[in-house]
Order: C-alpha cells, then structure tokens, then sequence
C-alpha cells in the first residue's frame, strides 16, 4: 500500500469524456486507500435522447446533472475530510461547463440563476487532477468501450468540450491543480504509468503544475497562481 501521508486529502480528477476519468479515478483511490465518489452520468434519464438531438434535451439533460450532482456533493459533507481521503471523478465546475457548450443563451441564462445558488456550499477539492488528450484519441477512446448512449457522439461535439475545458482550466485558480497529459498513458495495463502520477501527488503542488510521461515532451514544473 502506498503511503498517504503527505497526499492531498480530497482529490477530484477531470476530463473531457472518453478521457478514463473514472477508470483512473478507481485505480487511484485503491492506490491510496481512499473513499470513492463517482458521477455516475449514465443514470441520467435523458441522456441518450440528448446526444440523438443535442438542442431539443440539453436542458433537461443539464438541470437532471446540475441537480444530481449537488447532491453527491452535499453526501461529501457526511465524510470526515481530516481523516478520509477522498477521490472523485467531477469536479461540481463540471456542470457550468458542459452548459456552456449546450445550452441555449436563454437556457444559458436560466441555469446561470440556479448555479450560484446551489455551488456555494460545495466542498472544494485540495487537489484537481484534469486529465487532458486530444480529439482523436478521445474519440478512440469513447468507440473502444463502446457505451450505447455514447455512440452518436460527434466529433465535433468532443472539440467543443476540450476547447471549454482547456480553457477553463488555463484559468482555474480555485485549487491546486495537476495537468496530465494522457495520449500515451495506460493505467489499466501499465501500473508504472499510476505510480509515477501517486509520485507526484507526493510533492506539494502550488498552482499548476504540468506533467507528461513522454521524456520528450515532459513539462514539469510549478507555475504561481
């Protein structure tokens, strides 16, 4: 077992879908003996119906998410967070972000009127890990596990979402934050690939800080926030 005690109490990872959020996610909280929170999107009832017509049920999708999720969070309050590690597979910013790309400027307007109200007592994370890959791997990734409600995905609708998400995170300051580059990373058959990520988790993270497995593309370093 790997030792903990200098790893962040309540870790959140983040990501694009088909980025293998939740499957890291499981794989680090066994790692770290630490109590697993998970989205679990695919219980919504709309969802399927959303990626045949994303205009017609972005809202309902969204409210059903926005809902969903504040209470998973508020669940987080029952946990002692100075004694249990927690890993999550969401951050509750999530949900503005997916809105951003879906709604309507008057859903838009409407869900921003529900938003503040329901994120100010949300927990935050000591660390987010935002797992980050480009369009095509994605769009691999999404057609190898090949989920149902998945499967009319358009291409386009992943460049929206990581654009939102790279920008997003560009300007996050709300925590420390762990940015992966996860193209050539396998942590389902490469247990190499999990422990250098829980070796980074060991060294204090101020700001941002940038990480690739890739000798040739490593980027390494702490930037202030």
């Amino acid at each position: 077992m790997t030792d903990i005690i200098e790893i962040p109490r309540y870790i959140a990872v983040e990501g694009v879908i088909g980025v293998g959020k939740t499957t890291f996610a499981k794989s680090l909280a066994e790692e770290i003996d630490a109590t697993l929170e998970l989205d679990e999107g695919y219980d919504n009832p709309f969802l399927s119906d959303f990626y045949q017509n994303r205009e017609r049920h972005a809202f309902t999708t969204q409210l059903f998410f926005l809902l969903s999720r504040f209470q998973r969070q508020q669940s987080l309050r029952t946990h002692d967070l100075f004694a249990d590690h927690i890993v999550s597979d969401y951050i509750f910013a999530r949900d503005s972000l997916f809105a951003s790309v879906t709604l309507s400027d008057r859903e838009l307007t409407l869900y921003e009127k529900i938003m503040p109200i329901l994120e100010r007592d949300i927990p935050k994370p000591d660390l987010v890990i935002y797992l980050q890959a480009s369009t095509e791997v994605l769009l691999d990734r999404i057609r190898l596990r090949n989920i149902k409600a998945e499967r009319s995905i358009s291409k386009d609708y992943i460049n929206k979402l990581c654009e939102a998400y790279n920008q997003f995170f560009f300007h996050y300051t709300d925590t420390p934050l762990l940015v992966v580059k996860t193209d050539n990373i396998d942590f389902v058959n490469e247990p190499a690939h999990l422990e250098d990520i829980v070796n980074q988790l060991k060294r204090p993270i101020h700001g941002k800080r940038y990480y690739s497995p890739s000798p040739t593309a490593e980027l390494d370093y702490d930037s202030a926030k």
